[in-house]
């Protein structure tokens, strides 16, 4: 896009602001689950699109072909938010939820944590020297440490995570001072480094966003419209992430009037987004949701409690850069773990469907391979400039993955009524 780390920083302090409201947004008056809103992947598209799309423009200098992209980014934002106000607030979302059965439930939850295995041991072989070592660690301290003492027992599984992280990065960082890796690929030194952020001496000390801080938003129909299906995409990826926090936090599963409310307030979280100028929109964090699971931590207060933290690391932009780096590959190994478990968290939806039914297995076979089958075939068809294989925003087709169980499960003829499921 063009900025420097500054403007990088400044962006990374707006994604972190605005999670944190989201997230104060939807534990109050939301979902009412313990989940946390974080920046979304679904984003990606139609802001390479943006980027690309200033490539052959002229500017005088990369920090105002930043700013140009990001105000078209704002704008476009803005006018797609209003698709998920309608939908939750006009019931829309929510009449589409009561045809979820048990049986569409399943690939659902379990494509939000499938779809995401780029981000796991892909992204942790950048630097297995570091990412390997928090994997080992992590699932060591977990599952076989905490059982040396009772008390061990309830440290390690609330903070085992923390813990290990801190280790972990200690490691990253002594081998980065003793120039482990002074002569390396450059993507090997992104990766393992941790001064390789740059954020440090360009975040600002203290930093409050604001609407409009990067000027008047720039709308544009072309982009609208791609930022449209994203938003569309994000809807479904925080649906499939309610259901796996309902689980795993022992609720029950979020009724059609819920999930409507929720996404409505996804959508006036987007709007505030694209006026305070974040770079994507937010959806519910798979990964948060995945850690509910190790430390059986449901409780709407702890979250509540971390925006707090959100907030502050977005104002106080240095102890937020501190963080910020973390590597990579220590992330993936914690990835590699969370996202499991809320894939994992799908398939224990099963249980209330009849396993003995061919159509249920046809359902459950054809959706989870083509959920994963038809992502990897834009992956692979992807040119260098970010567009899809028929030329057009991928993120498009992303949404009939989300929802192609759903379109199977109800059309489908069903001869007996046990082939539906229990009720739940």
């Amino acid at each position: 896009m063009g900025g420097d780390h500054g403007d990088k920083a400044r962006v990374i302090q707006v994604l972190l602001f605005m999670s944190g409201i989201n997230t104060l947004l939807q534990t109050l008056v939301g979902s009412r689950l313990p989940t946390v809103m974080g920046a979304s992947f679904a984003y990606t598209f139609p802001l390479l699109s943006i980027v690309n799309d200033y490539n052959d423009e002229a500017f005088a200098t990369p920090h105002d072909r930043f700013i140009h992209s990001i105000r078209t980014v704002q704008g476009s934002m803005i006018v797609s938010s209003f698709v998920n106000i309608i939908l939750g607030y006009g019931r829309a979302w929510g009449e589409l939820t009561r045809l979820f059965s048990p049986i569409v439930v399943v690939p659902v939850v379990c494509l939000v944590g499938l779809g995401l295995f780029a981000r796991g041991f892909p992204l942790l072989g950048n630097c297995v020297e570091i990412g390997l070592p928090m994997l080992i660690l992590f699932v060591t301290s977990q599952q076989y440490l905490k059982r040396i003492h009772s008390r061990a027992h309830l440290i390690l599984e609330r903070f085992a995570l923390l813990f290990c992280i801190g280790i972990i990065w200690a490691f990253a960082a002594i081998l980065t001072v003793s120039g482990a890796y002074n002569n390396v690929k450059t993507t090997t030194e992104q990766s393992c480094r941790t001064d390789r952020s740059y954020l440090m001496s360009s975040a600002p000390w203290i930093k409050i966003p604001y609407p409009y801080q990067w000027g008047t938003p720039i709308f544009r129909a072309s982009h609208v419209f791609g930022m449209i299906g994203a938003a569309f995409v994000s809807s479904a990826e925080s649906t499939g992430a309610f259901f796996s926090a309902a689980r795993l936090s022992g609720a029950t599963a979020p009724p059609a009037h819920v999930l409507s409310r929720s996404i409505g307030l996804q959508g006036l979280g987007m709007l505030l987004e694209g006026l305070f100028g974040s770079l994507v929109g937010t959806t519910a964090s798979v990964e948060n949701v995945g850690l509910l699971g190790p430390t059986h931590i449901g409780s709407r207060r702890v979250v509540q409690i971390s925006t707090a933290f959100m907030i502050f690391f977005s104002i106080f932009g240095k102890f937020g850069a501190f963080f910020a780096s973390i590597p990579l590959p220590i992330f993936a190994a914690i990835y590699c773990i969370l996202l499991g478990i809320v894939a994992a968290s799908g398939i224990t939806f099963i249980q209330f469907a009849n396993n003995n039914s061919m159509r249920n297995i046809y359902v459950l076979g054809v959706s989870l391979f083509l959920g994963l089958s038809i992502p990897q075939y834009f992956a692979m068809n992807i040119s260098y400039d970010g567009r899809g294989p028929v030329r057009t925003n991928a993120i498009w087709f992303n949404d009939i993955l989300n929802t192609i169980g759903t379109i199977l499960d109800n059309t489908l003829d069903a001869n007996h009524v046990e082939d539906r499921g229990v009720p739940w």
